[in-house]
């Protein structure tokens, strides 16, 4: 989008832009564009890059480790990483816990994660899934009963993303039985190397294990990681969720660079001796593609000036969500399209050369999409959300 800038932010826009051109690598291009995440030691060395520029946290607050940015400052930043195909910052320290931790944890507490979660010496994951309460997640059962200085932590967690490969989890676990379900439930820190606790990976439509399973055996959790109060967890966890769909202002971004991926596929690729980006067809549903975007980047505009007044967002946020979620489901399966039958030849096969250079990523993450619709709430939990703050439904 065309906005005007001050001299200072332009100057400022050109010092985000020479940054990325010397931290992001060809190699991640098609990866970055198809929606997928890098490789845990490619986010690692990304987040660390960042942080040794004193950009690791874009958005938290300058006492805390953070750039104290702009709107403006956040939304050139945003928008000269999508430029580059950068990647989004892997966000469940940075964006989720982190600022729960800064917002309602112990001095101690902040002292002891923040740092870790800016460097990228920590990787954390969610806890709050379960079998049988996944959208409804009042429903939750995973116990956490009080032992001396600890709590033993028991129950099951389930779609718990790259727990195989985290350092620490947050844990939303029943402290009491009360009348209403939201109630007696609290938010813990967990060390993922803490006895009794184990991980089975699953693996997902794209033949990535990208979710868990994880299991809570007698798992001991010092009492100095409960986040904040007993039985507030569900109050922390609804400002986790809504910071979860405020993530999606950075991936909404992204939208652009799956847009050159598909242009970039349907130039290649001739129909009837036509380049496939001149067919009317095909290019009016790319530039609706395209309109529909410059509508999801205008309203991250309005949700970046919200968060910096501290005003709420209201349902905005989960608009957002469920749009996005909408538009990049689109969006891949167009560039999947966009490749042909060259599309269906995205799993390797005996080390063989795959059979388009936007291969296997382009249809990997055509599958992957389909699950943009279902974490972070649902489609369905995302509409209750905005019947009942926008219409009082």
């Amino acid at each position: 989008m065309n906005l005007d800038f001050t001299p200072e932010e332009l100057a400022f826009r050109d010092e985000v832009r020479a940054f990325f051109a010397s931290v992001v690598p060809e190699g991640w291009r098609q990866r970055v564009r198809a929606g997928l995440r890098l490789d845990p030691a490619d986010l690692i060395a990304y987040q660390k890059a960042l942080a040794a520029r004193g950009w690791g946290a874009p958005t938290w607050p300058v006492e805390y480790g953070g750039t104290g940015w702009t709107p403006a400052q956040l939304h050139i930043f945003e928008s000269e990483a999508t430029r580059a195909d950068a990647p989004v910052q892997f966000h469940q320290g940075l964006e989720l816990i982190g600022p729960i931790i800064f917002t309602y944890g112990s001095d101690a507490m902040k002292a002891r994660y923040l740092p870790d979660i800016i460097n990228a010496d920590s990787w954390w994951c969610q806890g709050y899934s379960e079998p049988g309460a996944g959208s409804d997640l009042a429903a939750l059962r995973t116990r956490a009963e009080r032992d001396g200085d600890d709590y033993l932590l028991n129950g099951q967690k389930m779609w718990t993303s790259y727990a195989h490969i985290a350092t620490h989890m947050f844990v939303l676990a029943r402290t009491s039985t009360e009348a209403r379900r939201q109630q007696g439930i609290s938010l813990f820190l967990v060390d993922m190397k803490t006895p009794g606790l184990s991980v089975r990976p699953i693996e997902t439509l794209d033949g990535k294990a990208h979710t868990t399973e994880v299991f809570l055996d007698n798992v001991r959790v010092p009492a100095a990681d409960l986040v904040g109060e007993e039985g507030q967890g569900w109050n922390y966890g609804k400002v986790l969720l809504d910071r979860e769909r405020m993530v999606g202002a950075a991936t909404a971004l992204r939208l652009r660079q799956t847009i050159e991926g598909i242009r970039d596929a349907a130039s290649r690729r001739s129909v009837d001796g036509v380049p496939l980006i001149a067919s009317p067809g095909f290019s009016a549903r790319l530039a609706q593609l395209e309109i529909e975007t410059i509508g999801i980047e205008t309203m991250v505009l309005r949700l970046i000036a919200d968060a910096a007044k501290g005003a709420d967002s209201g349902p905005r946020a989960s608009m957002l969500k469920l749009r996005w979620s909408e538009l990049f489901q689109q969006a891949t399966s167009l560039w999947a399209e966009a490749l042909g039958p060259a599309a269906a030849h995205y799993m390797p096969i005996d080390d063989a050369p795959a059979a388009d250079p936007d291969m296997p990523y382009a249809m990997q993450g055509a599958l992957y999409s389909r699950v943009t619709s279902i974490y972070g709430g649902s489609s369905e939990i995302q509409r209750n959300i905005i019947a009942r703050r926008a219409l009082g439904l």
